[in-house]
């Protein structure tokens, strides 16, 4: 069988042949650089000299075309345009993994005249040639981020189009509803029955109702990707550093018997049945003694405030109702630890009852025998994969897909508006062309200008 011919130099003005390494760096077993671009099948055939089929692993020699000295051994792939991961001429070289011959490599290939990739170029020129959506390009970055099983979940679902399938059911029904009303408009005098710009009002009003059910859906999908948050909040030396070295399993916070010591937020992640969980050791709240302590106190109250969840921890043999000067940070289904369990009562115990009427779930802790601690620990799990877990894939896993949604809501609202109005047919049309253009936007079918540098500035090298 003939080999196919590599592509050939680059034409004046072509798009650039781009390379990085695809694997992190250091010393390894194996170093892979990945290309992209007109002129990758002519950097092959220079290191290579020999034919390489497509798709198909080979082992050569690669050697420097200059000089002709050997810079390694090393297995090379060859994917013609337009079927290979960034739709343009790709190529691989599986090269041993020393720091030595990667910089060698390196050397060449800019000789040769390709240029290093820039952070998520490899899969902006995937989106850029209608390999995948901008959802699915967020994705790919959100894999590589993935810490936890369920980030790793919701990645591969989104990278497998979950998300981009509910937004264009969406908007295949706004397509349909504005299909009626354009012929409402645009066929005034022609025999249609008076009441066709009204079909269209049950598929806006249901897309409507979807969509809010999807935005009251609590960020799952955000929530999934950064982390469910988690503040401990208490007066001073109730134990809340102490219960977050014991949560995650070292000193992570400073303990001492001095009041106040924490005056910082100190986050700390945490693998919970599968979800990120961020832990947040905040400063004991009460009437702050200097400006740094104030300070501590006011970012206290902030994360607190937009915590998913707040454990307020109380010094259940405290001589003192101090718990009482951060009780109105915490919320209905937080959680309530009487910590110093195995100490004699104190008359912070009366916390116990307030927060039982608050609706509060509470809890005996003693972190000084552990006594509490494995059935907190399930009961904030249960807690995260209560939250967390849907059985549908969420609408939103990013801020700006939420944004995009209501703007999609906010203009069918408008749509329907102006359907319960006569003759109002054309401002509910462009109302709901509007609603289908903010639902594009997320898969980036139009307007992706504006975001793709933002969406691509967070990848790495190499993707």
């Amino acid at each position: 069988m003939t080999e196919p011919t590599l592509a050939g130099p680059a034409l004046p003005g072509a798009r650039d042949t781009i390379f990085a390494l695809a694997t992190a760096p250091g010393r390894a077993a194996i170093a892979i650089i990945r290309l992209s671009g007109p002129g990758a099948g002519r950097v092959l055939t220079a290191l290579a000299r020999d034919g390489v089929r497509p798709r198909e692993a080979a082992l050569r020699i690669l050697r420097d075309p200059v000089g002709g000295s050997v810079l390694d051994e090393a297995l090379v792939l060859w994917f013609p345009a337009p079927a290979s991961v960034t739709g343009e001429d790709c190529v691989e070289l599986h090269l041993h993994g020393g720091h030595a011959v990667v910089d060698g490599v390196t050397r060449v290939l800019l000789g040769l005249g390709a240029r290093l990739a820039g952070p998520g170029e490899f899969t902006r020129r995937a989106f850029e040639n209608g390999k995948l959506d901008l959802t699915q390009a967020e994705a790919v970055a959100d894999l590589v981020d993935a810490e936890t099983e369920s980030q790793r979940r919701q990645a591969l679902a989104q990278l497998d189009g979950a998300l981009a399938r509910r937004h264009a059911t969406w908007r295949a029904g706004l397509v349909e509803a504005l299909a009626v009303l354009e012929a409402a408009v645009d066929f005034p005098d022609e025999d249609l029955p008076e009441s066709v710009a009204d079909e269209a009002a049950p598929t806006i009003a249901r897309i409507v109702e979807e969509l809010g059910a999807a935005l009251a859906d609590g960020a799952r999908g955000e929530r999934v990707r950064g982390g469910y948050r988690v503040a401990l909040i208490g007066a001073p030396n109730a134990g809340k550093s102490s219960l977050l070295n014991a949560l995650v399993g070292r000193d992570a916070a400073i303990v001492t018997a001095t009041p106040g010591t924490t005056r910082d937020i100190i986050e700390v992640p945490l693998d919970l049945a599968g979800y990120r969980v961020v832990l947040a050791d905040t400063a004991g709240v009460r009437a702050a003694r200097d400006p740094i302590e104030a300070e501590g106190v006011r970012r206290a109250r902030a994360w607190a405030d937009a915590a998913d969840l707040r454990l307020l921890v109380v010094d259940f043999a405290a001589q003192d109702e101090f718990w009482r000067e951060v009780a109105g940070l915490a919320q209905s289904g937080d959680f309530c630890l009487l910590n110093k369990a195995d100490l004699p009562r104190g008359t912070s115990a009366s916390a116990e009852g307030w927060a039982a009427s608050q609706g509060l779930s509470v809890w005996t802790l003693s972190l000084a025998n552990a006594h509490g601690l494995d059935a907190i620990r399930r009961a904030l799990a249960e807690a995260v994969v209560s939250a967390l877990s849907g059985a549908e894939f969420p609408a939103a896993t990013q801020e700006r897909h939420r944004r995009d949604l209501a703007e999609a809501r906010d203009h069918l609202d408008r749509a329907l508006d102006a359907l319960a109005e006569p003759a109002e047919a054309e401002l509910a049309a462009e109302d709901v062309r509007l609603a289908a253009r903010s639902l594009a936007r997320i898969s980036g079918q139009v307007g992706a200008e504006d975001v793709l540098d933002r969406v691509f500035a967070r990848f790495c090298i190499g993707k």
